[in-house]
């Protein structure tokens, strides 16, 4: 009958499915489906139950008692497009939050390895327009955040305005680059970097180290947008033979001074380091090196890609 609208009825017990709540349909029966078809679908309801900042997805993490996994890998090594499907396989084999280095000439920050990578990249013409060219097309299949990962120069070269809307334009076409590490710029100098952050809706991240005073050490952690980023380890990025053993109390120390995430960077490379710096309290853990170096003496992209899925979902598999 026209307009008469059938009553379906719904059991009370709700599902869950990726941590939202939804009625259960009625039963039906599907022919078995193959690997590939339940790994797309998967991918789709956390694309539709991605978070929109790093604080949802750190939040959404510690409900579920999980630490996060954050990858970090050179754009551009060894070139965009290689990079673009390193993003695609991080994100599917279990990433959290991926950080995007963008290549610069002088990274003070970086050891060897991603010193090397970067300087490939810039010898096989990756710029920044290019980096931003291949995201616009990558993000918007991608479920988790990226976080992009720069030095100050380029910014200022670009202009610091004309920076934060080109990254935040990306950010909202994709839903994911709204997030910002400038390893080189102290706190005292970055005021208009976080305004201009701040006016563009892009989390900054702020660094503090084991050589950082406990005051100093609150003041970047008030400041600090979306999560701290703590160095594990004096010095430069770089795989390490074992961690930090002072990084436990230093975790101990930040904690207690805010509620905002924090994640470990800087000598993390192993599956025993992650787990251990997990059990410690961290709430996230920034592998880097060890993923760049990976991309860079593999023997060709499609062998690089290979042993960058294998060994991101080995590290997953030793976290919460």
């Amino acid at each position: 009958m026209a307009g008469v609208v059938p009553k379906i009825s719904f059991p009370s017990s709700p599902a869950r499915i990726s941590g939202f709540t939804s009625p259960r349909w009625p039963t039906c029966k599907f022919t078995s489906l193959s690997r590939s078809t339940l790994s797309r679908a998967s991918l789709s309801v956390r694309r539709a139950s991605s978070a929109s900042t790093i604080s949802d997805t750190f939040s959404r993490l510690k409900e579920q008692g999980k630490v996060a996994l954050i990858p970090f890998i050179t754009a551009g090594d060894p070139d965009l497009s290689t990079t673009s499907e390193a993003l695609k396989i991080l994100d599917s084999s279990g990433s959290d939050l991926i950080e995007l280095g963008v290549p610069y000439s002088d990274p003070l920050a970086d050891g060897p390895v991603i010193q090397a990578a970067a300087t490939r990249a810039l010898e096989n013409g990756t710029n920044f327009d290019g980096v931003i060219s291949m995201l616009r097309e990558v993000i918007p299949q991608l479920s988790c955040p990226i976080s992009l990962f720069t030095y100050y120069n380029p910014i200022l070269k670009r202009g610091v305005e004309k920076f934060m809307s080109t990254i935040e334009e990306v950010g909202v076409r994709g839903k994911s680059l709204t997030r910002l590490v400038v390893p080189d710029v102290p706190l005292e100098e970055n005021e208009s970097l976080r305004k201009e952050a701040i006016k563009h809706n892009i989390e900054l991240v702020l660094l503090s180290t084991p050589t950082t005073p406990p005051e100093r050490m609150k003041e970047i952690a008030q400041a600090s947008e979306g999560f701290i980023y703590l160095v594990a380890t004096v010095g430069v990025t770089g795989a390490r033979a074992s961690v930090n053993l002072q990084l436990q109390s230093l975790l101990q120390e930040i904690k207690e001074a805010t509620p905002k995430p924090v994640a470990v960077g800087f000598g993390i490379s192993k599956p025993e380091h992650v787990k251990q710096v997990a059990g410690w309290g961290a709430d996230g853990v920034i592998v880097g090196s060890a993923f760049v170096k990976l991309l860079g003496e593999a023997k060709s992209s499609d062998e690089g890609l290979k042993q960058l899925e294998t060994f991101t979902r080995s590290l997953k598999a030793a976290l919460p």
